[in-house]
């Protein structure tokens, strides 16, 4: 069954809204394998809030203290990140996959997020804001990707529309616009749900 795996441009831009959004429009699973920072929650806890069944939640390989880097956060903690721990769970349905920050944040002193989903082989989902800088950031995303030969869906933005950047990014990019997610406010599950199926056609994910 299809894994698709959900990346983003920088931190806190909306890729947990978004994979929550992907996961109940796929009728799937939800896994966020590193988790760093629990003083304000977990990113498996805000997907329950958002709909996502918790029983289609899987639980995190690893949950760490401190809201940085996974890779800081886990010598805060005095604990060594095996990376065996994070192969791909097998399921007989749809997965929906959470990086934390961006594709070049280091999960170990040796190993980035860009290196796993190398590993991992699944299509990646770019989740950009549209705001000034996401063409730097989208376009350095995607040659970090295809610099390890990592398949690219497409991007996702989410923010107020900027048809020209957005337009920018996919042309020079040679990547996929996949729709755009809007800000909500108020956000729920019911307001995620409408607003995904208005940003992201049915077919887009195959």
């Amino acid at each position: 069954m299809k894994t698709i795996v959900v990346t983003g441009t920088d931190t806190d831009i909306g890729k947990t809204v978004f994979a929550a959004g992907l996961a109940r429009a796929l009728g799937g699973y939800y896994w966020k394998p590193i988790q760093a920072g629990l003083d304000d929650g977990s990113d498996s806890a805000r997907v329950a809030d958002l709909g996502v069944p918790a029983s289609a939640i899987i639980p995190e390989a690893y949950r760490l203290t401190t809201p940085c880097s996974p890779h800081r956060a886990a010598e805060l903690d005095d604990i060594a990140i095996d990376p065996s721990r994070l192969a791909l769970p097998s399921l007989e349905a749809p997965l929906v996959v959470e990086g934390a920050g961006g594709a070049l944040v280091p999960v170990t002193r040796n190993l980035l997020y860009a290196d796993l989903f190398a590993q991992w082989t699944a299509p990646v989902v770019i989740v950009a804001r549209t705001m000034l800088g996401t063409i730097n950031h989208s376009l350095l995303t995607i040659e970090a990707l295809r610099a390890r030969r990592v398949p690219i869906l497409g991007i996702a933005f989410v923010g107020d529309p900027q048809e020209e950047s957005e337009a920018t990014i996919c042309t020079i990019g040679n990547v996929e616009r996949l729709g755009r997610l809007a800000r909500l406010d108020p956000l729920n599950a019911d307001t995620l749900s409408r607003a995904f199926a208005a940003g992201f056609s049915e077919g887009t994910w195959g």
